[in-house]
């Protein structure tokens, strides 16, 4: 396998909760190594834009109002196989379905605060960190 890199948002009901340090505990421990990492207010244009995929389903409103809420901390993660490795990381969208030690087992407070978001295929990571990161921003 590859190494890899992978986008990671840790939402705002994680920084709210000051969980930053645990779930990078988490993503740590699966193997991946954060190579870029910082903490910003997203604002109403950069969720829309993230979230275009969604515009047209019924929560898309609620998601952008939610992702902009607080701040959230936006990350590039890097390691062998990371996209699926941090996937597996995350568990499930719903927290009740989440294998235990996952991120959203451990800290997700429901399906739509699940504390992380995860890139789910190569083509969407470029295009996750290109929105957050100028290269010089990722030093691994």
């Amino acid at each position: 396998m590859a190494v890899q890199r992978t986008f990671s948002i840790l939402k705002p009901d994680a920084t709210k909760r000051n969980l930053t340090g645990a779930v990078n505990a988490v993503i740590e421990k699966a193997g991946l190594r954060i190579v870029a990492q910082k903490r910003i207010q997203m604002t109403k244009g950069q969720a829309e834009t993230f979230y275009a995929v969604h515009s047209a389903r019924p929560f898309f409103g609620e998601l952008v109002e939610f992702m902009t809420s607080g701040p959230v901390v936006v990350q590039v993660l890097e390691g062998e196989d990371a996209i699926a490795k941090y996937r597996e990381a995350m568990g499930a969208t719903n927290p009740a379905n989440a294998a235990e030690g996952t991120i959203r087992k451990l800290f997700a407070l429901s399906v739509g605060e699940n504390t992380v978001h995860g890139s789910d295929a190569p083509e969407t990571a470029v295009v996750e960190i290109a929105q957050f990161f100028a290269g010089n921003e990722i030093v691994g």
